[in-house]
C-alpha cells in the first residue's frame, strides 16, 4: 500500500495524506512567504510546523544511512526510540543542530507526518503496518 496524494503543496491546494498505518487523514503544504519556509500541518484542528528543509534533509540522511530505520514517532514531551527518524528530527547533530518542528509543544510527530510526505513525493518507500513501521531511501 501506498500513501496516494492530492494536491500540490500549495495553501490553496495542499497535499492530502495518511498516517503510515492509515489511520488518520492530514494536510501539508509548503509556505514560502516566511524565512526560513516552513511545511504546515494540520491533523483534524491541531497545527504543526516543520523547517520545509526537513524534505531534502531527511531524505539525504535516509540515502547515507541505507537501510530500513523505524520511525519512532512520539510527542514533543516524550523521549524517541534510538536510531529512529523522529530521534534523528530533534538531534542536535542533525543539518539544523536540533527540532525540524517549530511550534512549542508541538515539535514532535516528525517520524510520524515527513515519511508520508516523502513517500507522495517518490523519495522513500515506507511501511504501512498496524505500529512499528520503518521507512528507507527510495532505490
Amino acid at each position: 500500500m501506498t500513501n496516494a496524494t492530492t494536491g500540490t503543496g500549495t495553501v490553496g491546494d495542499p497535499w492530502q495524506l495518511r498516517t503510515p498505518p492509515g489511520t488518520s487523514l492530514y494536510t501539508i503544504y509548503r509556505d514560502d512567504t516566511v524565512e526560513p519556509p516552513l511545511l504546515v500541518c494540520q491533523v483534524g484542528s491541531t497545527r504543526l510546523t516543520y523547517l520545509a528543509r526537513a524534505v531534502d534533509d531527511l531524505t539525504e540522511m535516509l540515502r547515507q544511512h541505507g537501510d530500513w530505520m523505524p520511525l519512532g514517532a512520539a510527542d514533543e514531551g516524550k523521549t524517541p526510540p534510538e536510531g529512529s527518524v523522529e530521534a534523528w528530527g530533534r538531534s542536535p547533530e542533525n543539518p539544523v543542530g536540533g527540532w525540524y518542528g517549530q511550534r512549542k509543544g508541538y515539535r514532535g510527530r516528525f517520524g510520524m507526518y515527513l515519511p508520508p510526505l516523502l513517500e507522495a513525493l517518490g523519495l522513500v518507500e515506507l511501511e504501512h503496518n498496524a505500529r512499528n513501521n520503518r521507512v528507507r531511501a527510495a532505490v
